[in-house]
């Protein structure tokens, strides 16, 4: 990590201290924990209960094709492992619901990579004067790598901020940092298990992730 501390001196050793939880490890999420890993985060925890399918290929980092069929939060934490021995990492496998205990106090931040609105809100209302937390809003249907860091009442565009912006707002949080995009959506939706997936590509997830890292990495070496 030498050219990091190069370039940030002492903020290494802030990084180096920091512990940073990631909720959902896919095409945003798993981008999030390598660049954070790479960064020199000590300490990052993995939330996530899926296994790695085909249709992850096209644009999650840890998506290959020996890895399918493999736990992400596994995989995640075996690469990051792999790229900087010393790093400690927590494997979380659950899908995050308001009934999951977790302790929030443990960890500097939280980065919400969640897909499902209702887990969004319920992981945001449970940071709440605990720690702080950066969330990201949709990524699918995009096709530019365009994302801006703002306050989840000053975005626009972005369907997921504007559901978003809504319920927050009914359960009385003031503010939410959010990673987002002012793309409108193209493309279409897939049946995939039961759920509506969206149209992606490789790049946009990983665009939206290096803005999350940028936005994580400020507030961590600010404290």
């Amino acid at each position: 990590m030498n050219r990091t501390r190069l370039l940030l001196g002492g903020g290494a050793d802030k990084l180096a201290s920091a512990c940073v939880a990631v909720f959902g490890i896919g095409g945003v999420g798993g981008y999030c924990a390598e660049f954070l890993a790479r960064a020199g985060v000590g300490r990052i925890a993995l939330a996530d209960n899926d296994v790695i399918s085909e249709s992850n290929l096209n644009r999650q980092i840890i998506a290959l094709n020996s890895t399918i069929g493999e736990k992400k939060t596994k995989v995640c934490a075996r690469r990051l492992k792999d790229i900087s021995p010393d790093i400690c990492v927590e494997e979380y496998d659950f899908f995050y619901t308001a009934q999951t205990p977790f302790d929030f106090s443990k960890y500097d931040l939280v980065l919400d990579c969640i897909d499902t609105v209702t887990s969004k809100v319920a992981l945001i209302k449970a940071c709440s004067g605990v720690t702080h937390i950066i969330s990201c809003m949709g990524t699918g249907n995009k096709v530019r790598a365009s994302f801006e860091t703002a306050d989840i009442y000053s975005t626009s565009v972005c369907p997921l901020a504007r559901v978003m912006r809504r319920l927050l707002k009914q359960e009385g949080i003031p503010s939410l940092t959010v990673v987002y995009s002012k793309e409108q959506p193209s493309g279409g939706v897939m049946e995939q298990n039961g759920r509506h997936a969206p149209a992606s590509i490789s790049y946009v997830p990983a665009a939206a992730a290096a803005k999350m890292a940028e936005a994580a990495v400020s507030f961590l070496l600010s404290r």
